[in-house]
């Protein structure tokens, strides 16, 4: 269950996202259309047509990188290196993109074994 950063503090983001990947969700299609990346969640087998979202070019190279399973940490650092913005700023940024995904159902989350220990 995801928690947001009211319920537990600034720090919760970083922590649920520790050790997990993320990919896109198999239930959406996307698209690049004049330089626009456009993502339609599908249900029943329909495109939701009322819910199509809009990435910008950060959102576009986030989204391009989740082709396969990523972390948050490694989406940070290629989106510090695209643009040249300090790491933290990054991550940070990267983590609540992430989450605004997850919670409208873009994108899936997996829990690393390695969590187990923790």
């Amino acid at each position: 269950m995801l928690v947001t950063k009211s319920e537990q503090g600034d720090n919760t983001l970083a922590t649920m996202w520790k050790g997990n990947t993320v990919i896109r969700s198999q239930s959406v299609v996307s698209r690049v259309v004049a330089g626009e990346t456009l993502i339609v969640p599908v249900r029943a087998k329909v495109g939701d047509l009322a819910s199509i979202y809009s990435f910008n070019s950060t959102g576009s190279l986030i989204w391009r990188l989740l082709e396969s399973a990523k972390t948050v940490p490694e989406l940070s650092a290629a989106i510090a290196l695209e643009y040249e913005v300090d790491p933290a700023q990054a991550e940070r940024d990267v983590e609540e993109f992430v989450d605004e995904m997850k919670a409208v159902g873009l994108v899936e989350v997996s829990a690393s074994v390695a969590m187990a220990g923790d």
